[in-house]
């Protein structure tokens, strides 16, 4: 053997020849027991060897000289394409991760990264308003972490809609490539394992479905093998309180921030709902010193000037002072009001008298009789405000018999009404449940009247609502402009795609709802872009949050008002945010000008909303506590007798409402 006896020791990073190959030294090497990582490979590719068994030397590359170009050596001109990208590279400061990016990243992107770097622990939450970007900041500092040798896997934790797109986000973006779990690709991807491998030792990369992992029998398995990188998205929806659904996502998201050495990015738009214990809740999550902080403008406190090290927040006007030439479109905002009058009205005004007998009949029973007949009272008025389908289907649905009270008052109560929540309020929950809520209780001659006398009022000519929209939309679509029309639910997207197509035959009208999966509704989304007509794209809120629309469309119509202020500046937010390449986006609020319902929502719960964020430079979900808000607003109609069904309420003030609920 022609190696020498003894061998010179290489430093970790330096470049070998081995084997006829060159090798990278890794930090695990020790005097002559090196271990190696092939150059231009990944970890994969890695062996250990003893210098004093082999032949190693110090690698040695030529600079390549002009004729190399000439004489048309391929093995040269790829080395001087690797030694440009790796000076480009090296030319980005002290980032490593420049150099795996398909984009270039904004300045005021850089601020969670330069954050992050600065402790040994990552724990952020990154609270930037919508559009800015949250989801490159956060994956700029994985691919940094990554590409330093600190992080070997990650997880992003998100709602199930949105797990497609950060698996597009993170590959196109920052060449990283996880697979997708949740309930429908589970099966799936542990077919192939080990009896003894978990899923997650398995595939280092993955984006998690919170929906499917939040489980308690799914939820010990994770917090054993989830890797030390979590990311999680719409992380308000895991803060403690709001129903199962928030508790099982706190549980976890507490299992996982328990171990001291994982990295955490926490990542939402709206960290405060106005729930303070929710707001604490959240910010343990990065320390639980920090869920001991009860007055944040306390600057005697020591753990807020901790605080700050790990939250983030910026406005849109927060990131102009950059001047770095990030441009968001302008908003240009207005509303239109419609007037229920002959049948219509008199068919509201029916549904409305029939609500409040619901109300009426519940005084004499018990505690979860009287919660289901106030519930089918909320469904009918949420309904009949929303379309004339979404009011049949409503009619024609019963309540789910299976929720009794068998098992305990309580529990039955409360599964009642996280359903409610979730189907007729809108709670600031993981998911957008579009389905019509059901509101029949009992069959009765007068509701099959009242499903004839709505299915015959369908169409422009009896609705008004409908009828005022089309007026709306022809000037928007004449200037160009491609808008997103949201509905609150099924039928009613349905019905107003179905007429907006006979109004305008030109254009291309499409619906997306909830029943599609969100691949197909990706696939729709983006097959509108590709037709020759121009788009009308009709749409329930699974598409309100998390989908970036600013490629293809350039104006939001709220067909229906949402019980949660938060939810409108949501599905603005999908065309009105970074990338968008119109200079002004319209955004058009309908409501009725004399329905009780759409005037004590617009009066107590938006009014006050907008107010808020102009005086603070913030959107909150909800003024106060949803529930007691929603249900003062409801008790303006529902407990108001008189037969104009509690119009004089359109003047209603904020405190005189709030007095009906203590």
């Amino acid at each position: 053997m022609n190696a020498p006896a003894t061998a010179p020791a290489y430093n970790p990073g330096s470049i070998v020849r081995a084997r006829d190959r060159e090798w990278v030294v890794l930090p695990e090497s020790t005097g002559n027991d090196l271990y190696l990582r092939a150059l231009g490979s990944g970890d994969d590719d890695r062996i250990r060897l003893l210098a004093a068994l082999e032949q190693v030397e110090q690698a040695l590359f030529p600079a390549p000289q002009p004729s190399d170009a000439r004489e048309g050596n391929q093995q040269s001109g790829q080395l001087l394409r690797d030694a440009m990208l790796l000076k480009l590279r090296a030319g980005a400061g002290p980032f490593r991760a420049i150099g795996n990016l398909a984009f270039e990243p904004r300045a005021y992107q850089l601020v969670p990264l330069l954050m992050a770097l600065k402790q040994d622990v990552v724990r952020l939450l990154i609270a930037d308003d919508v559009g800015i970007g949250k989801t490159i900041e956060a994956g700029l500092i994985l691919r940094e972490l990554i590409d330093r040798g600190e992080v070997k896997g990650f997880t992003v934790l998100c709602p199930p809609h949105l797990c497609e797109q950060w698996q597009e986000e993170l590959s196109e973006k920052f060449h990283l490539r996880p697979v997708i779990v949740s309930r429908h690709t589970a099966a799936r991807l542990e077919r192939g394992l080990l009896q003894s491998e978990s899923l997650f030792q398995h595939y280092p990369y993955t984006v998690v479905s919170l929906d499917y992992i939040k489980s308690s029998r799914r939820r010990d398995e994770f917090l054993s093998s989830c890797p030390d990188f979590v990311i999680v998205d719409e992380a308000h929806t895991c803060s403690r309180g709001g129903g199962k659904g928030r508790h099982q996502r706190h549980a976890l998201l507490r299992g996982l921030a328990d171990k001291a050495t994982r990295n955490l990015l926490l990542l939402t738009a709206t960290p405060h709902s106005g729930d303070e214990q929710a707001f604490q809740n959240l910010l343990g999550l990065l320390d639980p010193n920090f869920a001991s902080i009860t007055h944040f403008g306390d600057t005697r406190n020591p753990y807020r000037k901790r605080l700050a090290k790990h939250v983030v927040q910026r406005r849109r006007q927060d990131i102009a002072e950059w001047q770095d030439n990030t441009q968001f479109p302008d908003r240009e905002v207005a509303e239109t009001a419609y007037r229920m009058q002959g049948d219509w009205m008199g068919l509201f005004q029916d549904v409305v008298n029939y609500a409040r007998e619901l109300v009426d009949r519940a005084e004499t029973l018990d505690q979860f009789q009287q919660r289901l007949h106030w519930w089918a009272a909320l469904a009918l008025l949420r309904c009949i405000s929303s379309s004339p389908a979404a009011a049949v289907r409503s009619l024609q649905n019963r309540i789910d018999r299976s929720i009794q009270p068998d098992g305990g008052m309580a529990v039955a109560i409360d599964t009642l009404d996280e359903l409610g929540n979730r189907t007729i309020l809108d709670s600031n929950d993981e998911s957008q449940d579009d389905l019509e809520p059901s509101a029949q209780l009992e069959d009765v001659p007068l509701l099959q009247q009242l499903i004839k006398r709505a299915a015959s009022l369908q169409g422009p000519i009896a609705d008004p609502k409908l009828k005022q929209l089309i007026a709306k939309l022809k000037p928007i679509l004449e200037e160009g402009y491609r808008p997103v029309i949201f509905c609150r639910y099924i039928p009613t997207a349905h019905y107003v795609a179905e007429h907006l197509a006979k109004a305008f035959k030109s254009h291309n009208v499409q619906c997306v709802t909830g029943e599609l999966h969100p691949a197909e509704r990706e696939e729709r989304v983006e097959a509108q872009a590709n037709e020759d007509e121009p788009p009308i794209l009709v749409a329930t809120d699974c598409l309100s949050e998390g989908i970036n629309l600013q490629e293809h469309f350039d104006a939001v119509i709220h067909y229906d008002l949402a019980w949660n202020p938060t939810r409108h500046e949501q599905r603005e937010g999908r065309v009105d945010r970074f990338g968008q390449r119109t200079p002004v986006v319209k955004a058009l609020m309908i409501y009725g000008d004399n329905n009780p319902v759409d005037g004590a929502v617009l009066r107590v719960i938006i009014r006050k909303a907008e107010a808020i964020r102009k005086a603070l430079g913030v959107s909150v979900p909800m003024p106060e506590d949803e529930n007691r808000v929603t249900q003062a607003i409801m008790q303006t109609v529902l407990l108001t007798r008189g037969l104009d069904s509690g119009m004089s309420q359109m003047g209603l003030g904020l405190e005189e409402v709030e007095t009906l609920d203590d």
